[in-house]
């Protein structure tokens, strides 16, 4: 989960979880997951204005590399482009991060696996049905203690946080991160296009190098500051990078 502070939500591990050494080893001096998969094609499309609403959603121009990484990973086509766009985003705005899409699919994996949590799918524009939240932030079971910060607007809880949508944010992240990036000129957390972009951005904080072992995990902790957490996102993340391979 998104920490607070301009922190943000995510699906809760117990608290109990493993140690980093049960599988990544220890995050100063474990191996970062660098196959990176096919790398989206292409010019890095230009940044959305959120207050436009443009024709087509920009991911489109994705959709040869997409459908070929969605049969080779089993990862749903619409959060592959999702996932692929971000990056390219990024890469444009903060080209130092080296954030790669399997960052993102691995967490979009351990988070929601891809928007399928409970009963929920996506739909072909990227929005998650029914929309998923997590359980309420209430100090039980493991869970953090985040009392309710938007009077339940975003989450539909006026007692307690709860993490939303397929990549899990609460809503005090969601109102910094909140970005249109399939240019339908709203900013939904229920929709993976956004979600993911909002994701990329926030793992792309802090000046971090996420090709540097350090910053790699210094980043998926700061989504998620449980151990067993970081270690399925890290082999989630090398799983797809390598199946992602022609």
């Amino acid at each position: 989960m998104l920490l607070a502070g301009g922190l943000g939500g995510g699906a809760v591990v117990p608290a109990t979880g493993t140690s980093a050494t049960s599988g990544a080893g220890d995050p100063t001096v474990a191996p970062t997951p660098t196959p990176s998969g096919t790398r989206p094609p292409g010019p890095v499309p230009p940044i959305i204005d959120p207050e436009l609403s443009l024709p087509g959603n920009p991911s489109d121009g994705l959709r040869d590399w997409g459908q070929q990484v969605a049969e080779r990973t089993g990862i749903p086509m619409v959060a592959v482009l999702a996932y692929g766009y971000a990056e390219l985003v990024v890469a444009h705005t903060t080209p130092e991060c080296n954030l790669s899409w399997t960052t993102l699919a691995a967490i979009g994996r351990v988070e929601s696996n891809h928007g399928h949590s409970g009963d929920s799918s996506l739909l072909p524009d990227g929005r998650a049905i029914p929309p998923i939240y997590g359980d309420p932030l209430d100090g039980e079971g493991g869970r953090m203690l985040i009392p309710d910060t938007d009077g339940g607007e975003l989450d539909g809880d006026e007692v307690y946080d709860r993490a939303v949508g397929p990549m899990q944010f609460i809503p005090e992240t969601w109102q910094l991160e909140a970005v249109d990036a399939d240019g339908d000129g709203v900013a939904d957390v229920h929709n993976i296009h956004d979600a993911a972009l909002a994701a990329a951005n926030y793992l792309c904080r802090g000046d971090r190098d996420l090709t540097v072992p350090a910053d790699w995990w210094a980043a998926i902790h700061s989504y998620n500051n449980v151990s067993v957490y970081a270690d399925a996102v890290f082999n989630a993340a090398n799983e797809y990078g390598q199946l992602s391979r022609p």
